[in-house]
């Protein structure tokens, strides 16, 4: 079986390799920005380029397609960079290394291939310059930064959305299309320890061996994080007439992950023999409760020398309490899809810097209320303690629509190739939520050639698929003719 080439006499391959020339990791996408905006101008398009680069790009509608509403096209213009050990790639200024495998899969050496969302982008500029294609006006929107929180997307005013229907290119599956995306926001937790001379033995607790995981995708699964779990030990063994005076706490390095590994130092003027006998309880307890989840939980503690300073009692009980206290992980399920997560929240960093530490939690629900009564806990429990509270990066959700007529639309493009529409939805965020925030009421499907690996140097396109959804999208295009 000959394995299948790259060929860029096909207009969308073409594209992708054209940008695949050009850097454009997160933050770093002017030039192609540039580009598409030069193309624009090329074929005589109305576009506009805004002060974050996002491109907007409007395409007539074609003939007999005059009265039909709008359709609106998206895809993001960055990609993740990520590259192997041994590569020397600079995503400063190097073309991606692109090559065919041998099952047929287009992938770059050594880096990540930027399927994500290279593809979307390839197929709105092979859309925009093909006069032969059936379709209303159309609005394509390139967005920059959507790597690292949705960024450009989310400098778009109402006013810069024209349409009611909106497809997403940064879908995936081919015949897959989503339903739902959380929206969410971070919660900046900030507390100043007033540090006064220890004359307590130290010791460190150290929380690991937890499985973690994405804090979208995982956070159903009810996994541990050590961060809590850390201070629940602390919390449990104060209950047993231990005190406890907090001098650091460490824990995560991304507020989307669940932490798998957490420390703390504190002191105390407790037996040994009392904190370690309190260890073992509440060890013991929680591998009950994780022996599914997380079986290769451990904690242990151990002494520290050198500990001149710990916090005071009031400082440091109010840290110990606030992580206790706030809610975290799992907390409310779709009643419309199963199996979906609705709200959750995972604190996924703690970190400890001189006497200030910082807190910081990730808050998801595909309803905007559900993100504001999360908040709204996490705020007053601030209040009450003496914790700083912050909010930053909020973005909105795309909650699910029963009745979706760009979805049928869809599926009788499939039906016709004999396939079946799959649907799903995710806990993760992404920009239909910020479009669902935009325009209330739009109408919105996904869409997307089969692809694997994105944001690792394994990420690969099916370019059998590549072809095949481009004849997909532009089906689906000529039926929006009402």
């Amino acid at each position: 079986m000959a394995v299948m080439e790259f060929d860029t006499s096909k207009r969308w391959c073409y594209w992708f390799r054209r940008i695949s020339d050009i850097p454009r990791g997160s933050r770093n996408e002017k030039a192609v920005s540039d580009m598409v905006v030069q193309f624009a101008k090329d074929h005589g398009f109305a576009c506009h380029q805004d002060d974050v680069w996002n491109v907007t790009v409007d395409k007539p509608a074609s003939p007999g397609y005059e009265d039909a509403a709008p359709l609106i096209l998206q895809a993001h213009m960055d990609m993740v960079n990520a590259r192997a050990n041994d590569s020397s790639h600079d995503f400063e200024k190097d073309p991606l290394d692109l090559y065919v495998d041998e099952d047929g899969n287009l992938r770059a050496r050594g880096t990540t291939l930027g399927a994500d969302d290279g593809v979307g982008v390839a197929y709105m500029l092979a859309i925009l310059e093909d006069d032969s294609l059936a379709h209303p006006a159309l609005e394509c929107i390139f967005t920059t930064m959507e790597e690292i929180g949705l960024v450009g997307a989310q400098q778009m005013k109402p006013s810069d959305v024209h349409g009611d229907r909106l497809i997403c290119l940064d879908g995936g599956g081919e015949t897959k299309t989503g339903l739902s995306s959380a929206g969410g926001a971070d919660v900046n937790l900030d507390l100043d320890l007033v540090l006064e001379k220890n004359p307590d033995a130290a010791y460190e607790l150290k929380v690991g061996g937890l499985s973690g995981g994405h804090s979208g995708g995982e956070i159903h699964k009810e996994k541990g994080n050590a961060d809590v779990l850390a201070v629940r030990i602390l919390q449990e063994a104060r209950e047993r007439g231990v005190d406890v005076r907090v001098v650091s706490i460490s824990g995560g390095s991304k507020d989307n992950a669940i932490p798998t590994d957490a420390s703390i130092v504190f002191t105390s003027s407790a037996d040994e023999a009392l904190i370690q006998k309190s260890l073992v309880l509440s060890v013991d307890a929680i591998h009950k409760e994780l022996e599914f989840s997380d079986p290769g939980f451990k904690a242990n503690i151990g002494p520290v020398e050198g500990v001149r300073e710990h916090a005071d009692e009031k400082t440091s009980n109010a840290l110990l309490d606030y992580i206790y206290l706030m809610p975290n992980g799992f907390q409310h399920r779709s009643m419309a899809i199963e199996g979906l997560t609705l709200t959750s929240l995972n604190l996924g960093i703690a970190k400890t810097t001189g006497n200030h530490v910082h807190l910081q939690t990730l808050t998801r629900s595909a309803l905007d209320t559900g993100v504001d009564d999360l908040l709204g806990k996490l705020k007053k429990l601030a209040e009450i303690l003496g914790v700083n509270y912050s909010v930053s990066g909020r973005y909105p959700g795309w909650n699910f629509k029963k009745e979706s007529p760009m979805r049928d639309k869809f599926a009788a493009v499939l039906a016709k190739r004999n396939e079946k529409l799959e649907v799903e939805a995710a806990h993760g965020g992404n920009e239909c939520g910020v479009w669902s925030g935009l325009r209330p009421g739009i109408d919105i499907i996904t869409f997307g050639p089969i692809a694997s690996g994105c944001h690792t140097v394994q990420e690969k396109l099916d370019l059998a698929s590549f072809d095949r959804s481009y004849a997909i999208l532009c089906e689906i295009m000529a039926l929006c003719k009402d």
